[in-house]
């Protein structure tokens, strides 16, 4: 006979994120502050997490270096909160690092209306996430990292299968760790594990963040890798609004001690290129002869000015 206070045979759910948390059992008995310290009190687990995923995580990033360098994408493809938070990681690269859209790419189970909207049944559908990867036509030039916070999405694991047997590169983001039928079509594993949530089976919680900690990572590492920052200093910024004219005036201003007047007039002779405008400047070079020595050093600054280095932080 079950006793009436424990979980009935077969109630406890296997996956990690869909397993009751100890110790938020009465958060609904808190007041605000008492809520506010059960939840800062379980996502400082968060970072813990992901850092034993550190060199699953680093794997990744040279993977997406080696895909941009030959031409590839990086596509990444989930349902629900897992979707959406690739879907926002792909759209702040070209806005952040001056990359064109087509390099980064998210895919949602639902497509578009599902950023604003839950798509019922979406991700259950396991063949919809096979045909999204086909009407990507991913190839062996391509990387496609599945986002799963339970590591069971029938629509993730369908398109992490077909993307293999197009020859793309696959990766895995999960906080559970996914069932063996999966693993063995993901060439890298993330697996984070970050514990039930303060709400139980509310992945948009700590998996949520986790997810969006290790994205972060992989693209920002990436783009640093192929030249899109010099030093810690975004030179590959699409100058696109009035801070951010600013914030390449100001680069330009920083790295080569001119005026802004100078910076300005640097810009315009770029063709509005910060990481151009540097080369120019730095070597005493024209705009042709600035791009060929960065075509030729990879896109990264520091190889096509030997010896140059950013200026250092001044507290």
């Amino acid at each position: 006979m079950t006793d009436a206070l424990s979980p009935a045979p077969g109630a406890r759910d296997p996956r990690v994120t869909e397993q009751r948390n100890p110790r938020t059992i009465a958060i609904d008995l808190a007041e605000p502050l008492g809520i506010v310290d059960l939840m800062l009190a379980d996502d400082r687990l968060v970072p813990e997490a992901v850092a034993t995923q550190r060199e699953p995580i680093a794997r990744a990033i040279a993977q997406t270096e080696r895909t941009f360098r030959a031409g590839g994408r990086l596509f990444y493809i989930g349902a629900g909160t897992s979707g959406r938070l690739g879907v926002l990681d792909a759209s702040e690269c070209p806005p952040t690092f001056g990359s064109d859209p087509r390099m980064v790419q998210g895919i949602i189970a639902g497509g578009d209306h599902a950023l604003r909207n839950a798509v019922e049944g979406a991700e259950d559908r396991a063949s919809d996430g096979a045909a999204a990867v086909d009407a990507a036509e991913l190839d062996a030039r391509d990387f496609l990292v599945g986002i799963a916070a339970s590591g069971t999405t029938p629509y993730v694991r369908d398109a992490i299968i077909r993307a293999r047997a197009r020859g793309a590169v696959t990766a895995i983001v999960a906080c559970s760790p996914p069932p063996a039928a999966t693993l063995a079509h993901v060439d890298i594993p993330i697996l984070p594990i970050v514990g039930p949530e303060v709400v139980t089976g509310s992945t948009r919680l700590k998996a949520g963040t986790a997810t969006k900690l290790v994205l972060n990572m992989i693209t920002t590492g990436a783009m640093i890798r192929i030249g899109k920052t010099y030093g810690n200093l975004m030179v590959d910024v699409r100058a696109t609004n009035v801070k951010l004219v600013d914030r390449s005036e100001r680069i330009v201003m920083e790295v080569t001690g001119v005026d802004r007047d100078a910076a300005r007039a640097l810009l315009e002779a770029s063709g509005g290129s910060v990481k151009t405008a540097l080369v120019m400047q730095l070597l005493g070079a024209d705009r042709a002869t600035a791009e060929s020595r960065l075509e030729a050093a990879g896109g990264v600054v520091r190889r096509a000015v030997p010896g140059a280095s950013p200026p250092p932080v001044v507290a």
